[in-house]
Order: C-alpha cells, then sequence, then structure tokens
C-alpha cells in the first residue's frame, strides 16, 4: 500500500505541475505556434476541463489562472488525501494499534 501511496503522490504531482506551468506558460504570453507551449497548455486545458467557466472575472488570462488554479489545487488536496489513505492503510490504518493479548 505504501507504494501504491508514492504513486498517487507522484502522479498528483506531475498533474498538479502541467497544470501550474500551463498557467504560467499563458500568463507569461508564451508563443502558442511552439511545440512544447502548445502541449502544456492542451494538456493543462484538459486536466482543467471540469474547472472551465467556473469562475468569469473577465479577461482570459485571469480567467484561466483562477478556474486552473482551482483545478490544481482540488488535484492537489484530493490526490493527497487519497494518498494518505493509502498510507494509513498500508502502515496499519488510521493509527489503531493491535495489542497482543498474550503474556
Amino acid at each position: 500500500m505504501l507504494l501504491l501511496a508514492n504513486l498517487v503522490r507522484a502522479i498528483t504531482a506531475i498533474v498538479v505541475g502541467i497544470i501550474v506551468v500551463a498557467i504560467v506558460m499563458v500568463l507569461l504570453g508564451a508563443n502558442q505556434s511552439n511545440d512544447i507551449v502548445q502541449w502544456f497548455h492542451d494538456a493543462g486545458s484538459w486536466l482543467a476541463g471540469p474547472f472551465r467557466g467556473l469562475f468569469d472575472i473577465g479577461g482570459e488570462k485571469a480567467n484561466i489562472a483562477l478556474n486552473w488554479g482551482i483545478a490544481a489545487v482540488v488535484y492537489g488536496l484530493v490526490g493527497g488525501f487519497i494518498a494518505s489513505l493509502l498510507a494509513r492503510a498500508g502502515a496499519g490504518g488510521y493509527g489503531y494499534r493491535r495489542r497482543d493479548t498474550a503474556v
């Protein structure tokens, strides 16, 4: 279970990292015709898809920063929670220790 918890943490970090890099590239006005920039933008847009249009504060960059930023936070929190549950399950579960009754 600990291996699975670490895998979930790694995947969560990669997903959040992709979204954050995409946000930074949009805010800095990176060249959209560049293949790397386009890949990060497409991946970030796909990952943040469920959060698209959550808030409309005016301006494309501001909307992307806010909505995709919320997506990154939610992915980070949910992934961290799932990894924590898996790690606890692998370590014996929620701090419960079995006492040996043999003397």
